[in-house]
């Protein structure tokens, strides 16, 4: 089974160098699709990790809570949709599919797509696109078990992470992928498994493909 090593994301920025100091014109740009879900959802208070509004952030303001992002890639955002997960149609489906293939072909400096999305159908969308995206660079759904207003939320380090994952080159070529809790799964095999924990998306017998981790190698 191939496993996405995530070697690229290993940094040798030599003694004292902050990643920071890289200029923004050398990082690859990352499209973020945004649709709403958990991920950008907001409760009552910091408590509240079930009743909870979902699409309460546009998608600026989830990449704008994350600046480590900015580290990692240029990040173009645009807003497809800003509901739940459970709201989500074929017509969704289509216009990702489409906007997806758009970018992929008009615009080749493009290292790869993020797409924000809530969890309840986050494997239904993963497959449908892994079936319609006719481009290898990588598209990575990711969202978040906890609102954005949550007490240790974890949608900032879970779009962090498939950020980086969609600038490796390494995930190319491995179709669709899902990024939550620290792992890649592939979009045919992913399944949600626990409504409640943020370790809930597994792949069964075949397993994860890989993990979403920052190594710091100073030189």
């Amino acid at each position: 089974m191939n496993r996405v090593a995530l070697a690229a994301l290993t940094l040798s920025l030599g003694p004292g160098l902050p990643a920071s100091a890289q200029t923004t014109s050398d990082l690859p740009l990352v499209w973020v699709l945004s649709t709403g879900g958990t991920i950008s959802g907001r409760g009552a208070t910091s408590t509240s990790l079930a009743d909870y509004k979902s699409g309460a952030l546009l998608g600026e303001e989830l990449g704008s809570a994350v600046p480590e992002i900015q580290a990692v890639a240029r990040v173009k955002v645009e807003q497809i949709a800003n509901i739940s997960s459970t709201d989500i149609t074929v017509a969704h489906w289509l216009s990702l599919a489409k906007r997806i293939n758009s970018i992929f072909q008009s615009d080749p400096s493009t290292a790869g797509v993020v797409i924000t999305h809530g969890t309840n159908t986050i494997e239904e969308t993963a497959y449908f696109l892994n079936l319609t995206v006719k481009h290898d660079r990588p598209v990575v759904l990711v969202g978040s078990m906890r609102p954005a207003s949550a007490i240790s939320a974890d949608g900032p380090l879970n779009l962090l992470n498939a950020v980086r994952t969609a600038v490796s080159k390494e995930a190319r070529g491995k179709g669709v992928l899902v990024v939550l809790n620290d792992e890649i799964n592939g979009a045919r095999d992913v399944t949600k498994t626990n409504t409640y924990r943020v370790e809930t998306f597994r792949a069964g017998e075949l397993g994860l493909l890989g993990y979403a981790s920052r190594q710091w190698r100073v030189t």
